[in-house]
């Protein structure tokens, strides 16, 4: 082998190693915490919050205004946020993109028809749905105050379940 094979081959041995490497460090860094933008809707104040919740429980719900099993899963958030009020934090995030047939006021509209109470926001480059590892809505997410992601579903979940997952991530079982 010549000189010059040798060095191209430990090159490649070289680039390979660190794409590697590099994807081994993405995976293992799943993006939170993060930035979505927050509505001005009821329960929720317009502005940047972060998500998860620093220091908090936090329960993040990812929706859309065309889902269907996402307007059920809002009667069970709504019974799980009666019962903790402020004691855990509350997101439900949309990955629809606004402009077109969508607005902003579409979705407060549709979250105000749902009795949305807490914190609503949109992620339209689906950051969050990627850092969740979602692949289908409703999908939930129970966060621990210290960022770990507890829990996560993809279907309809009822309020007693989640409350179990909840109950788990304040130290209760």
């Amino acid at each position: 082998m010549n000189r010059r094979r040798l060095l191209l081959a430990a090159g490649g041995i070289g680039l390979t190693g660190a794409s590697a490497w590099t994807l081994r460090n993405d995976f293992d860094d799943d993006g939170l915490p993060m930035q979505v933008e927050a509505l001005d809707a009821p329960g929720s104040a317009a502005g940047e919050v972060r998500v998860p919740a620093a220091d908090t429980v936090t329960v993040v719900d990812l929706f859309a205004t065309w889902c269907a099993p996402c307007k059920r899963q809002m009667d069970e958030l709504a019974t799980v946020h009666q019962r903790y009020g402020e004691d855990v934090a509350m997101i439900s995030v949309t990955n629809e993109r606004i402009g077109g047939s969508l607005s902003r006021d579409d979705v407060r509209e549709w979250w105000r028809r749902h009795d949305g109470a807490w914190t609503v926001g949109l992620d339209q480059d689906s950051d969050l749905m990627a850092a969740l590892g979602a692949s289908e809505l409703p999908f939930l997410a129970v966060v621990e105050a210290d960022g770990e992601v507890r829990w996560k579903d993809g279907n309809v979940t009822d309020a007693a379940r989640l409350e179990r997952e909840i109950d788990r991530a304040l130290g209760g079982t």
